[in-house]
């Protein structure tokens, strides 16, 4: 692949193979955050589960400090008083059985989060094939199937985030933008990572947090010392 300039010479600015203080790699992935829009900044954590084994699965919320900085269209699937309460605490959009051909066959995705009260679950369950395989199909561990609709939709506009591990058994999530400052940036990834620590499966041996890097959209990858972390 054909590198800019730009990311060359950020490349440049920092050793690759050496793994820094959080701060330090926060400083370099901001520098490195040259494209001419707000980038993303987000965590790469490989971890030492096996995803195979359901006994060391990972799969979580958390409340970021200062949020992802962006703007989270949430989708609330519920009835009756529900729908009003969904409403109320900010909701974009709500209902129920009258959505699912809306999503199964006219492919309307316009949000990105979806929330659902647990007597939904058998009508959102019909959308398994075609929300499961974008991430969106709710989870009562990620506290998506709720009654509480109101604190639900009010974690996530205020910047809930969903953590699971992928096929390699790596994590990757967002942490900010490349506008936050330094100290929003570690607050959130603080954040993240004492979640992801309490998460730990007890069937993991040996090391639990392989590796961690923070990367720009645009930016090379920056790795921090997991031992400090994990600690």
């Amino acid at each position: 692949m054909k590198r800019g300039k730009k990311y060359l010479d950020a490349v440049k600015a920092y050793d690759k193979t050496q793994q820094y203080d959080t701060a330090e790699a926060i400083s370099l992935v901001k520098k490195a955050s040259v494209a001419k829009f707000d980038e993303t900044i987000e965590a790469h954590i490989r971890t030492g589960c096996d995803g195979r084994h359901a006994d060391q699965q990972i799969r979580g919320a958390v409340v970021l400090p200062h949020g992802t900085g962006k703007t989270v269209r949430v989708l609330v699937f519920a009835k009756n008083e529900k729908l009003d309460e969904a409403k109320a605490a900010g909701a974009d959009f709500v209902g129920g059985d009258e959505l699912i051909p809306k999503i199964q066959n006219d492919g309307w995705f316009d949000f990105d989060v979806v929330v659902a009260t647990p007597d939904m679950m058998g009508v959102v369950g019909r959308l398994g094939r075609v929300l499961g395989p974008k991430g969106l199909m709710p989870n009562p561990k990620a506290g998506t199937v709720t009654m509480d609709v109101t604190k639900a939709v009010q974690d996530i506009k205020a910047g809930k985030i969903e953590y699971r591990l992928d096929k390699a058994n790596i994590i990757h999530v967002p942490v900010g933008k490349a506008s936050f400052t330094e100290e929003q940036l570690s607050d959130n990834f603080h954040a993240l990572m004492d979640a992801i620590i309490k998460a730990r499966p007890s069937a993991v041996k040996g090391q639990y947090l392989k590796s961690v890097t923070l990367a720009s959209t645009m930016g090379p990858g920056v790795k921090v010392n997991p031992t400090k972390l994990a600690n």
